[in-house]
């Protein structure tokens, strides 16, 4: 199988952090009923796009602080299109089948561009195949498992700096989002 070198693929996805809800490893006597571990009832949240370039893991995100939608999803594929409009290459997004990403408010914009930027779907509830759903798995396990964070904004900062070693290429990325 040869490869095109005249395609740029990134994989594109979305992604939420909470502020409480980290795993957490604890021994607990036997009992005759499992105990119930109650959240706290407020758990804050913040919300990324992100997008991965295969071929050297360079890593792009966008802060979301509303919720995910058709237009918070049109900002991001422009802000991708921005970002990757100095390749002279064809620029082919894996993404899944949010219903977002199939909008009508960016239908038009989509086909105008899909010459050069063009989105491919996975195929319904297949997440696994999705090759940036192992760098939120990777982000989660380094940013906020079995940590307690005491406010948004360092979960903010822990999760926006690990994102930032990203940004110029990682081989580590691009080993761990390799398609074989």
């Amino acid at each position: 199988m040869r490869l095109d070198h005249s395609i740029e693929l990134w994989a594109i996805d979305e992604v939420m952090f909470q502020q409480f809800g980290t795993t957490c490893k604890m021994w607990i006597p036997p009992e005759e009923e499992d105990p119930v571990v109650y959240h706290f009832p407020g758990r804050k949240k913040i919300g990324y796009f992100g997008a991965v370039r295969l071929n050297d893991g360079k890593f792009v995100y966008k802060r979301i602080t509303t919720k995910f939608n058709a237009v918070t999803c049109f900002s991001f594929l422009k802000f991708l299109r921005k970002i990757t409009a100095p390749s002279k290459k064809k620029i082919s997004l894996i993404t899944d089948n949010a219903r977002y990403h199939h909008a009508l408010l960016h239908k038009e914009w989509r086909d105008a561009c899909c010459n050069r930027f063009e989105l491919n779907f996975l195929p319904p509830y297949s997440p696994e195949l999705n090759p940036i759903e192992r760098v939120w798995k990777i982000t989660r396990r380094s940013c906020t498992h079995n940590r307690y964070i005491a406010s948004m904004d360092l979960l903010i900062e822990s999760v926006e700096n690990k994102f930032d070693e990203w940004k110029f290429g990682n081989d580590a990325l691009r080993r761990l989002c390799a398609i074989n």
